[in-house]
């Protein structure tokens, strides 16, 4: 937990503790990069305005390094303008809640980051054009290549090359990767499209989620 509110911590840190969680602490962003290394979170609760680095840079400096690059982020702030969400998921985070919260509603977005980020039992790869998938090792490569994914990203992508070709709205998409339960707004999922998109593409190559205007994304691309 990144938080530079006292007070905030405390309820935070009795709340989640209280559900059984164990709970390390930094007040500000050089202490929570060193914690993050030291203590090897499951998760992580990131406030925006922090002293010394803000947690966009944190977070970005989370998503540039191998060890972490995996690690579930929930980005915590009063910054309460859409850019600023849109900002803050592309910068790299997997979730945005405003302050205040609930501490139902975060511990239930909690709850789902870690369900997306276990590791998944081994099973069959799954494979579409030139998009192979391997649950057991939890690895995608697109021609080859390795591919690196965030949590949120990774289950997108696996949704799809289970359903390939078929049209899923927003909405489908919110239910099926986030789950009924969890209240994300529609635009999340355009934000995690894009980050989906830049991690498999490289120069040269088709976009393999096509948007369907009015209706959402498929994975489907044109053989040549």
């Amino acid at each position: 937990m990144v938080e530079d509110d006292p007070a905030l911590a405390v309820m935070l840190r009795y709340n989640l503790e209280k559900l059984g969680y164990v709970v390390d602490e930094a007040g500000d962003g050089q202490e929570a990069l060193l914690r993050v290394v030291e203590f090897a979170p499951d998760i992580v609760l990131l406030d925006w305005m922090l002293p010394s680095l803000s947690g966009l840079e944190v977070c970005r400096q989370i998503r540039r390094r191998p060890q972490t690059r995996d690690l579930p982020v929930i980005m915590l702030t009063a910054r309460m303008e859409e850019q600023d969400s849109i900002r803050g998921l592309n910068t790299g985070a997997d979730d945005y809640i405003t302050k205040p919260f609930s501490m139902e509603a975060l511990t239930a977005r909690m709850r789902a980051l870690l369900r997306r980020a276990q590791p998944q039992p081994a099973g069959r790869t799954m494979q579409f054009h030139d998009i192979v998938m391997d649950p057991g090792e939890h690895r995608v490569q697109r021609n080859g290549r390795p591919v690196h994914l965030g949590p949120t990203e990774y289950r997108l992508l696996e949704f799809l090359l289970r359903h390939p070709r078929r049209v899923f709205s927003r909405e489908d998409l919110l239910d099926a990767v986030w789950g009924a339960d969890i209240h994300v707004e529609a635009r999340t999922v355009d934000v995690h499209i894009r980050r989906l998109r830049k991690a498999l593409n490289a120069p040269g190559e088709a976009d393999p989620v096509r948007t369907v205007r009015s209706a959402g994304y498929a994975l489907d691309v044109e053989q040549t």
